[in-house]
């Protein structure tokens, strides 16, 4: 999601680029694959193998007296590690509900807080630019239970309501809270980038449904898996029958990879800033940095694209304050996945659609109006592997250079 997962080609032309490229190779960088980040865990050696017997795991149940009663008690204790170490969520007196990505968390959670009795469906909206996969998901069941509403500064129905609030957020980055304040909303937050490679850690998140995914933490996006921090039983359990209704749980192969993983991760962050072996966060964080640099080196003489601009903050993770500009050659540590290139020079560029001029140098981004935004915005992915983000920043720049008439 995106908030939260970002993956999912539908046909050959949004396949994920190959690690061998060629100069005319047609680089996708439409989603959030995080395989920049398979450096460090190949580094990591046996540190993250998990041999699994052929006997092993082959019951439905992991623990009958939970609530989500095929979460592996490893994977729990893990998530609660994790975020007590990092100090991003609090996790005491929250129920834990692990699903297939947060995606499918995402619609656990509306068919939680949904009524279904009600005569009218709870409209769902998030504050635009928004993740563009919400209003997919919204729309693909057509339910009678919820309805895609959009942009949730311009909604203003009277009854009930569910807002996401992607922080920071897909696709610009930004820190959000809940836009609308009707009364009668409830909210999910989809904290998939609050990890400190990507956003200053402030302040312990503390709301009652937090949603996190495996992918984007550590990378591992194959594995699909996710999870949900959520403080009201009954909400947990209405979760818990979405995930036993939709597909009996989730991978028990897939959780104990996590829970090794995450405790791999954990025991990385002891070290943090001292002189020994780098750990995640800190590589992780690097190499988003590294990108940015690069990035901006391209486009501070553009005539047409900007980057956005962060406002510096304190990390409590790092003991750090973070540079307001994630492009300059400072130390920079507000880092984020997703760019937006936004478009000047009116007269020049009002009738052009940008998703499709990239294309036509063979770099496929996803257009600003798919996130409820103007055609004027692209997001780029800046998480693909390092041949093909050095080919997008050569093509880039040959761009720029054809529009300054260079």
């Amino acid at each position: 999601m995106g908030g939260s997962e970002d993956g999912g080609a539908t046909d050959n032309q949004n396949k994920p680029t190959e690690t061998s490229l060629s100069p005319d190779s047609i680089i996708n960088l439409d989603h959030g694959d995080p395989t920049l980040f398979e450096p460090y865990w190949k580094k990591m050696g046996d540190k993250c193998t998990l041999v699994i017997g052929g006997c092993d795991l082959m019951s439905y149940f992991s623990d009958s007296s939970n609530i989500c009663w095929f979460l592996q008690p490893q994977l729990g204790d893990a998530i609660k590690g994790l975020h007590r170490v990092v100090g991003n969520a609090v996790t005491d007196g929250r129920h834990i509900v692990v699903g297939t990505g947060s995606t499918q968390l995402l619609m656990a959670a509306l068919y939680a807080l949904s009524t279904p009795s009600a005569s009218h469906p709870v409209s769902l909206v998030a504050a635009a630019p928004y993740y563009s996969g919400y209003k997919d998901q919204a729309e693909f069941l057509r339910s009678g239970l919820y309805k895609w509403e959009g942009d949730a500064h311009t909604f203003d129905k009277d009854g009930p309501y569910i807002e996401v609030v992607t922080s920071p957020n897909n696709p610009d980055g930004t820190i959000r809270e809940a836009v609308v304040n009707l009364g009668e909303g409830k909210l999910v937050y989809d904290l998939a980038y609050y990890w400190p490679q990507y956003t200053p850690i402030t302040h312990p998140s503390d709301h009652d449904i937090m949603l996190f995914t495996f992918s984007k933490c550590t990378g591992h996006a194959g594995s699909r898996i996710g999870w949900a921090l959520v403080k009201d039983k009954e909400v947990a359990r209405k979760m818990t029958e979405y995930m036993q209704i939709s597909s009996i749980g989730v991978s028990k192969e897939s959780q104990l990879r996590a829970a090794k993983i995450l405790g791999v991760l954990t025991e990385g962050c002891q070290h943090f800033s001292t002189a020994d072996a780098e750990n995640f966060f800190e590589y992780s964080h690097r190499i988003m940095r590294e990108r940015w640099e690069s990035l901006q080196n391209v486009v501070e003489n553009s005539k047409i694209f900007s980057l956005p601009k962060f406002p510096q903050d304190y990390c409590n993770f790092t003991g750090k304050y973070t540079d307001p500009n994630p492009g300059t050659a400072r130390n920079t540590m507000i880092i984020i996945i997703i760019i937006s290139f936004e478009i000047g020079q009116p007269n020049f560029v009002e009738d052009i659609d940008w998703e499709s001029l990239l294309r036509e140098h063979k770099i496929i981004g996803r257009s600003g109006e798919r996130f409820g935004a103007d055609p004027k915005y692209v997001r780029i992915s800046m998480l693909s592997p390092p041949e093909a983000f050095n080919l997008f920043l050569e093509r880039l720049s040959a761009i720029i250079d054809s529009t300054n008439g260079n």
